[in-house]
């Protein structure tokens, strides 16, 4: 019985699926928290100013205009009527201060709506005495309205309400989103201070997973010593890899070459010492095969083409599909404008082609005929030329899909009728990458595989 089948097996628990995270750059990151601690502090800042320095001189100014209060009503109590008009008109001119009669059906606004204003008030009448009154408005009049008596007489005194006026106003929040965009701007400024070395890295790191080794140098005289140590650790790195790809490049040229001639010798051994027509053709033919491997390994290993210019693209399609034309078993149709030009080097783009076509004829053959039809179309698109190359065989499976251009993979035994290197679509994708390109493989939605190749597009030299 399998496991699926047994009654008494439990299934395994779940795991329970991780929550989504906020995927943030580092750049950002970095920058919220500088802008949080900005914030947090900004308010501990306020807060410390409100309780230090706000509060206590509200309330000094409080006693102050209770001072002031209490003076004028001491003046106002031991001067005659004479010079009492005098008095306040020298408290209006000099103290903008006003002096007005209270009236029974004075209409009234309470001063005190916020909390430190309600403490205001408290602390004033502590010192000007019950019976106090202070109002924000009297009769439709905005002001600090203190009222008291003298005597029998009752008074209202109107000063400027600046003094206790709570913090606020425009010219208070000014400052504040001044404050708030400087101090957001600087955030911004360092975070890109410190992400700015890493981004350089990870291009350089990028651009050594291409294997584009020349270019991936960091700056080695970096001012902060950490950065500096690991720019030279990364270039180190770099040259180390570098020169152990170009071993191997030339280690793997050497040998295919150095097989050139002892293959070359059982070729001319094969036709001079074997009798049967039928063998012969059959080693000669193993030979050929050996030959071209040979031939694949030289182009994989073949170093970087310096020479890039504008090469005709239908040119080269024509001579590269010429060999093919002769193949009953082949049908190609070309889409190409006749007068397009890639910048290319014309050897290597007629060896992308022809690895391509190669490709084609031995996995592409439609499942329904067995006859391998090619479709190669080019267009131009902001600048770039895109060149298609489709066949209309079986395709490949999804797994196979994203190795197909892995140096000595071969697919599956879908697309495999024939044995070969396993380095033609690789040595496709290196080619096109060396002259600037990209290059991309997929199943086509109807039917066969699709090479789909990205040049720039240039001007008739």
């Amino acid at each position: 019985m399998t496991h699926s089948e047994d009654p008494h097996l439990e299934h395994p628990a779940q795991p329970q699926e991780a929550l989504p995270r906020l995927k943030l750059s580092l750049f950002w990151r970095t920058f919220v928290l500088l802008a949080m601690l900005i914030f947090f502090s900004s308010l501990a800042w306020l807060q410390l100013f409100r309780t230090q320095e706000y509060e206590p001189r509200i309330l000094r100014n409080a006693h102050q205009i209770a001072t002031v209060v209490n003076l004028t009503r001491t003046a106002l109590a031991h001067t005659d009527a004479i010079a009492r008009v005098s008095l306040l008109k020298a408290l209006a001119d000099e103290e903008d201060v006003s002096i007005q009669t209270r009236e029974p059906d004075d209409r009234i606004t309470p001063f005190g709506e916020t909390t430190i204003e309600k403490q205001l008030v408290v602390e004033m009448v502590k010192w000007l005495g019950k019976g106090t009154m202070i109002a924000s408005s009297v009769n439709d009049q905005s002001g600090l309205w203190v009222g008291f008596a003298i005597e029998r007489d009752s008074y209202w005194l109107q000063m400027d309400p600046e003094r206790l006026r709570p913090l606020g106003g425009t010219a208070w929040l000014t400052w504040l989103i001044v404050t708030t965009v400087l101090s957001l701007a600087g955030a911004a400024v360092m975070a890109g201070l410190i992400n700015r070395p890493l981004k350089r890295l990870s291009y350089a790191a990028s651009q050594v997973r291409e294997g584009h080794f020349n270019t991936s140098t960091l700056d080695e005289n970096a001012a902060t010593s950490e950065i500096r140590e690991v720019n030279i650790g990364f270039n180190r790195m770099a040259e180390r890899l570098a020169k152990i790809e170009a071993e191997r490049a030339l280690m793997l040229a050497g040998i295919s070459h150095d097989l050139r001639t002892p293959l070359a010798r059982l070729r001319l051994e094969t036709e001079l010492s074997v009798a049967d027509h039928e063998t012969r053709e059959l080693m000669a033919g193993d030979i050929a095969q050996l030959d071209e491997i040979i031939d694949k390994f030289l182009d994989y290993a073949r170093p970087e083409p310096t020479n890039l210019g504008p090469v005709l693209l239908s040119g080269v399609i024509s001579r590269c599909i010429a060999p093919f034309r002769v193949n009953p078993r082949m049908d190609i149709t070309v889409d190409v404008a006749e007068d397009l030009h890639v910048k290319a080097e014309t050897v290597e783009l007629g060896r992308v082609l022809s690895n391509l076509l190669e490709n084609a004829r031995r996995y592409g053959q439609s499942p329904s005929d067995g006859i391998t039809r090619v479709e190669i179309v080019a267009r131009v698109h902001d600048g770039w030329v895109l060149l298609r190359v489709r066949d209309q065989g079986p395709g490949v499976s999804e797994d196979t899909l994203k190795n197909l251009t892995q140096p000595f993979y071969r697919g599956d035994t879908a697309r495999t009728s024939a044995t070969g290197s396993g380095l033609g679509l690789a040595i496709v994708e290196r080619s096109v990458q060396r002259m600037g390109g990209t290059f991309s493989v997929f199943n086509n939605s109807a039917g066969g595989l699709m090479a789909l190749m990205k040049f720039r597009q240039a001007e008739a030299g």
